[in-house]
C-alpha cells in the first residue's frame, strides 16, 4: 500500500522530533562531556575505544559522523547507552536536514 503524496507545504513550520535550535554533535559532547572531565587525550581515547586518533579527531572536530559501530565503542568505554550516541547523531542530522529542505523550499516559491 502507498501512502498518499502530498505536496510539502511552501513555508512548513518547525516538524515535530526536530530541535528549533542546532543541537551539538556527538563529538562535540563526547569531548566536552567525556574526554575533558576524564582528562583523556584524543590519543588515550582512541587507543581505548579501538579507533585511530585521526577518525577520534574528525569526530571531535564535527567533521564525522557518529557511526553504529563508534557509538557502541563509546558505549562500552564510558559505560553509556550506544543509543544514546545514536540518538545524539539523529537530532543532529534532522536539524541540517530540515534546515535545508527549509532553504530549499524558500527559495521555490
Amino acid at each position: 500500500m502507498q501512502a498518499a503524496r502530498h505536496p510539502l507545504p511552501r513555508a512548513p513550520g518547525l516538524p515535530p522530533g526536530v530541535s528549533p535550535r542546532a543541537p551539538w554533535h556527538p563529538g562535540r559532547f563526547l569531548r566536552h562531556n567525556y574526554l575533558a572531565p576524564l582528562g583523556l587525550s584524543q590519543s588515550e581515547a582512541a587507543r581505548r575505544l579501538g579507533v585511530s586518533r585521526r577518525r577520534l579527531h574528525e569526530l571531535v572536530q564535527g567533521q564525522r559522523d557518529m557511526t553504529p559501530d563508534t557509538a557502541i565503542r563509546c558505549a562500552l568505554v564510558f559505560h553509556s547507552d550506544a543509543n544514546f550516541w545514536l540518538a545524539l547523531q539523529a537530532a543532529w542530522d534532522s536539524f541540517y536536514a530540515w534546515k535545508q529542505l527549509r532553504a530549499q523550499l524558500a527559495g521555490s516559491h
